[in-house]
């Protein structure tokens, strides 16, 4: 598979409430097209929660990858929808701590994969106060649409985050690989809207 690092694509949520809370089913544009940006700006979440017969549609993206490669086991068929011109695999399932989640609060997502980066690579993480690390899986254009890759080595300063956490930029010495084929990942963002997985020891 080519290198994913710089991949653009956008994702669909559709929302449903649950006894545990709202639950999105994730639809990514990835690989099947990039997003395009004509289409992509006229999506109507409302419009498009109505078609789907969901509580309401949240709009992610547009995002790019930072890992250089994903390896995920088919759970079954590939399930596709189109949103407004735009074709979408089904690709994770996610609880969600509100319907706006707030920065900096991890979401349990089921996604079965491994985010592969590469030894060498420079990656961007935050750094908790129990020193858990949280790399950047994704950085992104919905908050800032001119961020750009070269902005994040020097994101800190833009970055609002809670007491006793940190970002800072790393190169990697060897393989980083974030397993979330038997467990769910731990993701949250940003006040960017950058995406980030916690890597489990």
């Amino acid at each position: 598979m080519a290198d994913l690092s710089g991949k653009r694509y956008g994702e669909v949520l559709l929302v449903e409430i649950t006894e545990s809370g709202p639950q999105a089913t994730v639809y990514n544009s990835f690989p099947l097209n990039d997003c395009p940006a004509e289409l992509w700006s006229k999506l109507d979440p409302q419009a498009l929660a109505t078609e789907n017969g969901a509580a309401a549609v949240l709009l992610n993206g547009p995002r790019y990858w930072l890992m250089n490669d994903i390896e995920k086991q088919a759970q079954g068929p590939r399930e596709t929808k189109t949103f407004g011109g735009i074709e979408m695999i089904k690709q994770a399932t996610v609880q969600l701590t509100s319907m706006n989640p707030a920065p900096y609060l991890a979401n349990e997502v089921s996604r079965n994969t491994v985010f592969v980066f590469n030894a060498g690579e420079e990656i961007y993480e935050l750094i908790d106060p129990d020193g858990h690390r949280w790399v950047m899986q994704t950085w992104s254009q919905v908050a800032d649409p001119d961020l750009s890759r070269a902005d994040l080595p020097g994101l800190a300063g833009r970055l609002d985050v809670p007491e006793g956490w940190t970002y800072a930029p790393r190169v990697l010495t060897e393989t980083l690989r974030v397993d979330t084929t038997t467990r769910p990942a731990q993701v949250l963002q940003d006040n960017l809207t950058n995406s980030y997985s916690l890597e489990f020891d």
